[in-house]
């Protein structure tokens, strides 16, 4: 399917607000999210019965040619076998038609793409870890959401009301003015609605083609290198040598006590058990919704501070260069799995990459995942071999300079900015022009221990002899990486 372009000058947004539906309205909205979990479980079955109707035949000893056919996975196939069944299968015979052909139509898209990021992925052009095939959706688990893309489907006049397909007029929890007033001016058109439940209530995110020009940071000349961390969530050094700290809120962490007596009620109630039949009681579900209400807002808090600190970076700096964290990877760490996810580095870079281009032209660079800015002196360009975690202040040995280990690195990567320019610096965005790696950084400086269990045929298994890395000494850079 081809995907949508904007008209010039158009960027395509996402409103959402938060709604407040009586209880006939919800229960049509669980029913439509509900049919859209139905609808793709169909189709993956549909799908994957003739891959295991023609293992079957292949183990029978029939031919390639005598094998039934593939059964189409794109959209439009499946729009047209689910209509042929929707009126015959018991499954659905009875009831679909109380929900929007939306919701339907939802399911059968999720799984078309699911499909095809499968294929993709198992013939190398996907790129990301390897996708397993698509499987069916559990009712007690799935997400509920469904969107819409053609009907009734406006924010009214009043500015506290949506219209939906089927679903009616809804009240919005908050006023919907900053979508109202730019479609009443003819500067933006709604292209599709997504209803959503999360962290406890209904969102509707509508999609419209938005006419934004593009804002001024105060400081376009300016670079920024931003080091992210546990302890201190940023530090920020730009290229006038001026450094700032952000704190680290931390709002998982002191929500603990809070949590902690929260689920040691839950824990001594009467709660569902899927192997006796066991329905929970209804203390067990007041205390559970005040557990849950707890993880809302601490999510809630946490995405309200991202937000916030993205956004007066991406007004205020030109260009912004961050670090490729393998955040996957350190959530692997038992210690530090807790702290890391609730800081969001993850989250961080995407936002900084999106209000960059789309809201202000800026461009950001991304430092190479092995690019050592904290143990690259920020004086001379000196090289350490070692940096334990644990050493927080950085001592040079060439030139005698004496820093703070976060601020090091920040400096380091905002001289990236200009490396980047010259060509000798590392960039990793797809608007920035790939150059090559400096100071040798593009390997590890530590010996690679093999894995106790290595699997065949797959990346990252045992380390042979000869393949192992010798650790690297100190070692000293030519022309040291100046700021600006």
């Amino acid at each position: 399917m081809k995907k949508f372009q904007p008209q010039p000058g158009f960027v395509v947004q996402a409103y959402r607000f938060a709604l407040d539906p009586s209880a006939t309205q919800e229960h049509a909205l669980r029913s439509h999210c509900g049919a859209a979990r139905a609808a793709y479980n169909w189709a993956v079955g549909w799908v994957a019965a003739s891959w295991w109707q023609r293992r079957a035949e292949e183990s029978y000893g029939i031919g390639e040619a005598g094998l039934t056919e593939w059964r189409p996975w794109s959209l439009p196939a499946l729009r047209k076998a689910f209509n042929e069944a929707k009126h015959t299968d018991p499954r659905f015979a009875a009831w679909w038609e109380e929900n929007s052909k939306e919701a339907y139509s939802t399911g059968l898209a999720n799984a078309s793409a699911a499909f095809d990021n499968y294929a993709k992925s198992k013939s190398g052009k996907r790129r990301g870890k390897r996708m397993g095939a698509p499987r069916f959706k559990s009712k007690r688990k799935a997400r509920l959401a469904c969107r819409f893309t053609t009907g009734t489907i406006r924010v009214d006049a009043g500015g506290r009301h949506v219209t939906l397909p089927r679903l009616g007029r809804i009240r919005t929890h908050e006023p919907t003015v900053k979508l109202l007033a730019r479609v009443q001016a003819g500067t933006a058109r709604v292209l599709s609605a997504t209803v959503r439940h999360e962290r406890g209530r209904w969102f509707v995110s509508f999609q419209a083609e938005v006419k934004r020009d593009l804002q001024r940071v105060a400081r376009p000349e300016v670079a920024v290198g931003i080091d992210l961390g546990v302890k201190t969530l940023a530090v920020m050094a730009d290229s006038t040598g001026e450094i700032r700290t952000i704190a680290n809120p931390g709002h998982h962490h002191r929500a603990r006590k809070q949590l902690r007596r929260a689920s040691r009620i839950v824990s001594r109630r009467q709660g569902p058990d899927r192997r006796t039949g066991q329905k929970p009681s209804k203390r067990w579900e007041k205390a559970n919704a005040a557990r849950n209400k707890v993880h809302h807002r601490v999510a809630n808090l946490r995405e309200d501070a991202l937000h916030k600190l993205t956004t007066s970076v991406a007004a205020e700096y030109g260009t912004v260069v961050v670090e490729d964290l393998n955040v996957a990877g350190m959530l692997r760490n038992r210690r530090l799995a807790r702290r890391i996810a609730d800081a969001g580095f993850g989250e961080i870079r995407r936002q900084l990459t999106s209000k960059t281009r789309q809201r202000h032209a800026t461009r950001t660079i991304v430092a190479d995942r092995w690019y050592p800015s904290s143990k690259t002196c920020s004086g001379c360009g000196a090289v350490k071999a070692k940096l334990p975690l644990h050493v927080r202040t950085y001592q040079c040995d060439a030139c005698g300079l004496v820093i703070d280990r976060d601020d090091n690195a920040a400096l380091n990567l905002a001289a990236l900015a200009a490396a980047a320019t010259t060509g000798t610096g590392v960039a990793g965005d797809q608007d920035a022009q790939a150059v090559s790696k400096p100071r040798g950084a593009d390997q590890k400086t530590r010996t690679t221990r093999p894995r106790r269990k290595a699997e065949a045929g797959r990346a990252g298994g045992a380390t042979l002899p000869h393949q192992r890395q010798t650790e690297a000494r100190d070692r000293t850079q030519a022309e040291a990486l100046t700021l600006w």
